[in-house]
């Protein structure tokens, strides 16, 4: 006599499901590019049917900001956590330098320059661009301040300072699709000159102290270099 084992069927909570859509939809975002982020295109990502994605995101144009949103947040947390303890503002901001300029974050300057493109269409994504922008210079700007606060940076001004940075930044994160392979060290380290010379340190002190190899972005996550991470504009 046979007999059958009835899997039992895991059903998840709200919460998981949607990140789970959420993360999905990044994946696509950074591979393929936010036009590709699509109420179907998730859903055979995910082998569900589309109107389970579209239970959680009735408008494909708010998937498609979540999207964005989820890659640029977890740039901003790998290359500028929030919890900065245990290490000096130096320190922080050496390695900011060091993941934050090379090829291996070319894949979140596309999605930038993508999502920036696209925003000019799409108000919804604007604003999550927006917030995004104000959160990277937010988070850069208060690890400056902490180091002036502590004697190891000196400038009149922060804010203009964090400006100044993430424009030579966001400049070779726009080149992400074009020649960030090969560009003279000189143009690599503009953004890491800037910063050293704009907060009173020495030439060579944020490679110093950025661990291997120094510096490396052209402008994310394994996929935030070459990231056109945070918006210059005000």
């Amino acid at each position: 006599m046979s007999s059958s084992v009835q899997r039992k069927r895991i059903r998840k909570s709200p919460a998981d499901r949607r990140a789970e859509i959420v993360d999905a939809a990044a994946a696509v975002a950074l591979a393929e590019g936010l036009e590709c982020v699509t109420l179907r295109r998730i859903a055979e990502q995910l082998d569900v049917r589309p109107g389970l994605i579209s239970h959680y995101f009735p408008s494909a144009e708010d998937l498609v900001a979540e999207a964005f949103g989820s890659a640029a947040n977890a740039e901003l947390e790998t290359l500028l956590p929030a919890d900065r303890s245990g290490e000096t503002p130096t320190r922080h901001l050496a390695r900011f330098f060091a993941h934050a300029t090379g090829e291996a974050y070319d894949a979140i300057s596309r999605l930038w320059i993508n999502a920036r493109h696209l925003s000019r269409y799409r108000p919804v994504l604007r604003d999550r661009v927006t917030a995004q922008e104000e959160a990277w210079r937010g988070r850069l700007e208060g690890l400056i301040r902490e180091g002036v606060e502590g004697g190891e940076f000196r400038t009149d001004d922060p804010h203009v300072t964090t400006i100044q940075i993430l424009v030579v930044i966001d400049g070779l994160g726009a080149h992400a699709n074009t020649d960030s392979g090969n560009r003279p060290e000189t143009v690599t380290r503009m953004a890491v000159t800037t910063a050293e010379r704009e907060l009173g340190l020495a030439r060579g002190t944020l490679s110093r102290h950025g661990g291997p190899g120094g510096t490396g972005r052209t402008g994310a996550p394994p996929a935030s270099g070459g990231a056109a991470p945070p918006a210059t504009s005000n």
